[in-house]
């Protein structure tokens, strides 16, 4: 039995294993989907791709490499695994969003963050790229970079410290928690960081539907740079 349960885990990898290339190359399967995602690669130089690797049940694997230069303060990409939402719900309904994430950066000069980006809005068939309110994670960041808006102080959610920056993209009113120390393996509750904005900075959780919820990293500039995702989960209830 194991040499037959080792074969099907090696085909079930073959059969994931995915190289996505080119600007939005896109690939789903499992209640999971991907993209390469360079949205931003014209602020700059360089090429990206990233890999799917396994379907672990529950969860996935997958990696990106990238070389970026030029446009020092602009976000070239963010290549990120999504979890398919079978329906959507207003934030206030969602009971819990537990996730894991476990992550590894390598690469010469990097300039980059990890972070989770969620988005929201008041229709729930809203374009999945942006949203009335952005909400990231950042569980770490490589040089001089920094989020949209500008810094609120330190707040505890989910047992850990977190500096809320808040700002608008545009129409979009983003929030994102920093991390002052890089977390390489996170396993939370969403929820809580909704409840946070939601009794502190006014956001309409009632009204507002989940729409998207991704993680992955967003390059600013490096050389060889290679992104790890050696484990991520999201589940929403």
């Amino acid at each position: 039995m194991k040499s037959v349960f080792a074969f099907s885990s090696a085909l079930l990898s073959l059969a994931w294993a995915q190289d996505l290339c080119d600007q939005y190359s896109y690939y789903s399967s499992g209640g999971y989907y991907f993209n390469n995602n360079a949205w931003g690669k014209d602020s700059g130089t360089g090429n990206q791709c990233t890999h799917v690797d396994k379907l672990l049940n529950p969860g996935v694997q997958w990696h990106s490499e990238w070389n970026w230069s030029g446009g020092q303060s602009e976000v070239k990409s963010y290549p990120y695994s999504g979890r398919e939402l079978a329906s959507k719900k207003f934030v206030s309904d969602i009971g819990s969003m537990p996730t894991k994430a476990e992550w590894q950066y390598a690469g010469d000069n990097i300039r980059a963050d990890i972070a989770y980006d969620l988005f929201t809005a008041a229709d729930p068939n809203h374009d999945n790229s942006s949203g009335d309110y952005e909400l990231m994670i950042w569980l770490g960041k490589r040089g001089d970079i920094q989020p949209i808006g500008s810094s609120t102080g330190n707040v505890n959610v989910a047992g850990q410290t977190w500096d809320l920056w808040v700002g608008y993209n545009g129409p979009m009113k983003v929030f994102s928690f920093v991390a002052p120390n890089e977390i390489a393996t996170f396993e939370s509750d969403i929820k809580p960081f909704f409840t946070h904005v939601t009794n502190a900075q006014g956001f309409p959780a009632s009204s507002q539907y989940l729409t998207t919820v991704q993680f992955g990293t967003e390059p600013f500039t490096g050389n060889n740079a290679r992104f790890d995702v050696w484990y991520w989960y999201a589940e929403i209830n």
